[in-house]
């Protein structure tokens, strides 16, 4: 591997190593290219010097076995190959970002750190979108309180600088996120932008604390920025694009790169369009553009943005050598650990497994009696039917992680006296007398729910169906219990629930849940927010 200098490379050179590679599948084929097409471009400006860094989901890279090796033999240099990791990689996943909060543990949290960077670097990436750093402290849209640590700053930062040891042993570079990581929004970024009060004093004594604690211990390579507009900052642009709020790190020591966030997002493309935006984003201070959708489009994007003078050449040299720098940690960086062993793999378990929390009335267990006879009602989506064994699954940014008919099956297993009833996200009148009836015939009813806002679905909520039929099912006081995966701020609708159990979003964390409830396993977990049950 040779690595790149500043002074070989042409003007098209540099502005093709301030871009990002994005390597998923196309949206308008016939407005851009092809899925081929736009992987040969990409790897044509490989073989020019002309890129930066690749991003390719992993989901890409299963679908087109051979692909990642590709890249790799196509680049002569060290090209920064990023990708997500909120909630791990491969085969080793945690209920998203908050299961290490909930959990609650250092240990655990290096843990997950260094299994996720091992595992990246197998499956050939360099680079890791983690530790979330995002301050989260009230309901937020677009699952924002299932991304986050927390709210308490400093036991976000010390999870977080566990989190990126890990990823350091592992030998990858890590990238914090979403700076500058204000407070809730109900305005999902994808959607319209959103706006944010919070001064400079109030982000550097707060929402930055993680973020200079890293910067303290060597331990953040990058930084990616969210779209998100500061008014007492800089009340015309949003992080993005704003020199003034990318400057704010910059002045407490960052010296690493800015990757923004993807460009395609609403809270940004809304406003200023998808071309001139390019290189707004390098003008103000990012050294990586992350385009969502065809990586030719974006090239041509950033040299029009040039000869129209958007970015000057002293940005744009600036921008490249923070970008070769990067290349040079890639190429540069050791590993300590290259292999995961049994023990990291149990101690990873155990993230899923102490992530439950449990809030009781006084008096009462966390568990329920297993020869009792339950009524349980399982929400579902309104597609799904239950007996499709868990080939029909909620949608969710991780891809399949609630399986009606798997949940069923456990449950029948724990409480073989009891009762399963699927239930609609937004039920029909002759669901909900249903419940309402039959449930009659059981001691108790426990509620299965769960609540997940992928891109582009705004806020988390129960459909106000669902909350009429648990609330007006409570002027009885039939339910006992709700087992609840993901935000749990959506449970505050409801009327006082005895027993309340939350879990994360994952498969693991589901079956963790239900061992609680059975009594096979402690429920370890604590909250991470200032959720207000009734």
């Amino acid at each position: 591997m040779k690595e790149l200098r500043l002074e070989d490379l042409s003007v098209k050179q540099k502005l093709g190593m301030v871009m990002v590679g994005i390597i998923r599948p196309i949206r308008c084929e016939d407005k851009y290219e092809t899925f081929d097409e736009n992987v040969e471009f990409v790897l044509d400006l490989i073989r020019n010097h002309s890129l930066g860094a690749v991003w390719m989901p992993p989901s890409v890279s299963k679908m087109y076995p051979g692909l990642m090796e590709r890249i790799q033999e196509t680049a002569d240099y060290p090209i920064v190959m990023f990708t997500d990791a909120e909630s791990g990689l491969g085969d080793h996943l945690i209920g998203r970002h908050n299961a290490l909060g909930i959990a609650d543990s250092e240990e655990l949290a290096y843990i997950f750190g260094k299994v996720t960077g091992v595992t990246a670097k197998k499956m050939g990436y360099n680079t890791v979108c983690d530790p979330v750093v995002d301050m989260q402290n009230d309901w937020v849209a677009c699952g924002g309180n299932s991304r986050s640590i927390g709210g308490d700053k400093e036991r976000v930062a010390s999870l977080s600088i566990a989190v990126a040891k890990g990823l350091r042993d592992a030998g990858v570079l890590s990238v914090a996120k979403h700076y500058p990581s204000p407070g809730g929004s109900k305005i999902d970024s994808h959607m319209a932008e959103g706006s944010h009060l919070e001064t400079k004093e109030e982000l550097l004594d707060y929402n930055l604390y993680p973020y200079l604690q890293l910067i303290k211990e060597d331990l953040i390579d990058g930084i990616m920025a969210g779209h998100s507009k500061l008014e007492n900052i800089d009340p015309d642009f949003p992080t993005t694009v704003s020199k003034k709020v990318l400057d704010i790190i910059r002045e407490q020591g960052f010296k690493g790169f800015f990757v923004t966030d993807a460009l395609d997002m609403m809270g940004l493309k809304a406003k200023f369009g998808d071309t001139d935006v390019k290189g707004m984003c390098v003008e103000a201070g990012n050294e990586f553009i992350l385009p969502w959708f065809s990586a030719r489009k974006a090239y041509h994007d950033l040299c029009d943005c040039y000869e129209k003078g958007i970015i000057s050449d002293a940005r744009l040299d600036e921008a490249v050598e923070r970008v070769l720098e990067a290349q040079h940690k890639v190429a540069t960086r050791q590993a300590k650990f290259t292999e995961i062993t049994a023990e990291d793999i149990e101690k990873f378990n155990l993230i899923n497994k102490n992530s439950i929390y449990a809030r009781t009335d006084e008096g009462l267990l966390t568990s329920i009696p297993r020869d009792g006879k339950h009524f349980f009602a399982m929400l579902v989506r309104n597609e799904t039917d239950i007996a499709d064994d868990g080939k029909v699954s909620v949608d969710t940014f991780t891809n399949g992680w609630y399986f009606p008919a798997k949940i069923q099956k456990k449950i029948e297993e724990f409480f073989p006296n009891s009762t399963v009833r699927a239930i609609s996200q937004f039920p029909t009148p002759n669901q909900n007398m249903d419940v309402l009836q039959d449930s009659l015939d059981y001691d108790d009813v426990i509620f299965i729910t769960f609540a997940e806002a992928p891109a582009y679905a705004g806020s988390d909520h129960l459909t106000h169906r669902i909350v009429a039929l648990m609330n007006a099912m409570q002027i009885t006081n039939r339910i006992s219990t709700v087992v609840h995966f993901g935000n749990p701020y959506v449970l505050e609708e409801l009327s006082h629930i005895p027993r309340i159990l939350v879990g994360g979003i994952s498969t693991d964390s589901i079956d963790a849940g239900l061992e609680v409830l059975a009594g096979n396993y402690p429920a370890k977990g604590k909250l991470l927010y200032d959720v207000k049950f009734q």
